[in-house]
């Protein structure tokens, strides 16, 4: 597949890249280290995320020209970056009329395959290595802002090299980003050193919510609206909440429930590795990866929960 992609980039010029809603840092990374790499070559490119960048990430380079809307002109290549469903595109890009052709590159385990040209590949750690191998194929050389973007993908989707996708492809990549003369430390300040207080309000008040199971092996945190408007915290705060109730001892599943508007809530999964939630969060209309998925599903907190933990202790039951 790289060498169909590389093709692409050498016949066209003009690119628009996107990726899901509620961008999460392999997101970012990924999109902004290939659209420096596409610069770097003298390509036109044009950023669009359907939702706004994190705070967290706002330090990464080109991220001021993101947009949130697509400019209505052609564009020869969209690239489709770490989507798993097309729809998490937003309507804006699934349904654009101006471009040629889609290039889709994911790693998730549940995926649709809408481009001309689908680049799927389930064992790497994350998008933003998907980006580099295509970089190194290219033979152009790493520059220090690519660098930067992708290793901010690798280290957010390996949880700091923590999860079970820190595979030996995962710390090699790493090992050559920061050979570009990439501070680790300036990417582990901006991430996990710069919390605003919101997010510690808001996640004290999401603990007070922590459920485990009489069994012991699932556990769950929950998020309402109320909590924003207490805390001043905002739904982007939230990211990494799951792995609180996941680093419990003998919980095997976590759940977080994040309500997005009354009577819907963003359901997120984690496992530890005795099951896929990825096939969990498909039956609720979502996806993912084996030990990180989610969904989106409706109704009032007591029947979201209710619903959801049924599909949980069935799964643990096989």
């Amino acid at each position: 597949m790289i060498p169909s992609i590389l093709e692409a980039i050498r016949q066209n010029n003009s690119f628009l890249i996107t990726t899901h809603e509620n961008p999460d840092g392999d997101a970012v990374g990924s999109s902004l280290g290939l659209a420096q790499f596409l610069r770097n070559a003298g390509k036109e490119v044009i950023v669009h995320f359907k939702d706004p960048v994190p705070d967290l990430y706002r330090f990464l380079p080109l991220v001021d020209q993101v947009i949130s809307t697509v400019p209505d002109r052609p564009y020869d290549v969209c690239f489709v970056l770490d989507v798993g469903e097309f729809r998490r595109a937003g309507a804006a890009v699934t349904s654009c009329r101006t471009v040629d052709s889609f290039i889709n590159i994911d790693h998730h385990i549940t995926r649709d395959l809408f481009g001309a040209i689908n680049y799927i590949d389930s064992s790497a750690a994350a998008t933003g290595v998907m980006i580099y191998r295509i970089i190194k194929e290219s033979g152009a050389t790493l520059d220090h802002d690519t660098a930067l973007c992708l290793y901010t993908a690798l280290l957010t989707d390996t949880g700091s090299f923590r999860y079970s996708n820190a595979n030996p492809e995962a710390f090699a990549v790493a090992g050559e980003l920061i050979s570009v003369g990439l501070n680790a430390w300036y990417v582990t300040e901006h991430l996990y050193e710069s919390q605003p207080a919101e997010r510690l309000k808001l996640l004290a008040e999401a603990l007070k919510t922590l459920e485990v199971s009489p069994r012991g092996d699932v556990a769950s945190v929950t998020v309402s609206l109320e909590m924003y408007e207490l805390t001043g915290g905002t739904a982007e705060l939230t990211d990494g909440f799951v792995n609180y109730p996941r680093s419990i001892r003998g919980v095997e599943v976590a759940i977080f429930l994040r309500e997005m508007e009354p009577g819907l809530f963003k359901v997120g999964f984690r496992s530890k590795g005795k099951i896929s939630v990825a096939t969990l969060a498909e039956l609720f209309g979502g996806g993912g990866h084996h030990n990180a998925a989610g969904c989106n599903v409706t109704g009032t907190l007591a029947e979201v929960r209710s619903s959801v933990l049924h599909r949980v202790y069935e799964a643990l039951a096989v």
